[in-house]
């Protein structure tokens, strides 16, 4: 589906979901720039070697510690140094993917995408149900040249930041997959926001404590 937006610098693109009719809203950061724009997030550098405040990771991923995986995978362009740790997708397989679960619901979802591929995906499913899905050729197609799916392993163009607002709709795991030799990623942030039902319950058990303690006053 080809879609329109306005050719300013760091693009915006609304993409209308026919499940739930709730735009995606996908944003580019500026050429060069390696963390979200987006404040009040949670951010995963994986300088730790660890996958940080997601609640599980699994499936086919490796947190390498520097630029090692010659040949297979290399260090998003413009990260801090030869030994900035990165996620590479999938790892030690060809081809696969790998789950992380937030263990909560968030609406935001940002990562610094690097050589990008038009094989790359990133799919967002909430409580096991895919929500979205997006690949490296859906970016390009969208982007008018801003952002290339040519995994060159230098160009701005291809190693971008990549912002995606889910506004109202909710997601709990991202999925990244690739086809081949490999998606790497650094600098995952996401937004947590309880699901409604969460917050009904929330404000139910309040509601209740406040009776029980007007009834103990009387």
């Amino acid at each position: 589906m080809k879609l329109s937006f306005a050719p300013t610098l760091a693009v915006t693109l609304s993409l209308l979901l026919a499940s739930n009719a709730q735009a995606v809203v996908i944003t580019a950061e500026a050429a060069g720039v390696t963390n979200t724009s987006v404040t009040g997030v949670t951010t995963i550098d994986f300088n730790d070697l660890t996958c940080g405040a997601y609640g599980s990771c699994t499936g086919d991923y490796t947190i390498f510690e520097d630029n090692s995986d010659s040949g297979r995978s290399a260090q998003p362009a413009g990260t801090s140094g030869s030994d900035s740790p990165y996620l590479s997708v999938p790892n030690p397989e060809r081809f696969g993917s790998a789950n992380f679960n937030l263990w909560t619901t968030a609406n935001f979802f940002g990562l610094y995408w690097g050589s990008m591929d038009e094989s790359n995906t990133v799919t967002f499913l909430l409580h096991g149900v895919e929500v979205a899905s997006f690949t490296g050729a859906d970016i390009e197609d969208n982007f008018n040249g801003e952002v290339l799916a040519n995994r060159s392993q230098t160009s701005d163009a291809s190693n971008r930041y990549i912002n995606f607002d889910f506004g109202d709709q909710l997601f709990s795991t991202v999925q990244l997959s690739n086809r081949g030799y490999a998606f790497e990623t650094d600098n995952h942030s996401f937004v947590k926001v309880p699901e409604p039902g969460t917050l009904a319950l929330l404000a139910l058990g309040l509601t209740g404590l406040l009776v029980a303690r007007r009834r103990k006053q009387v």
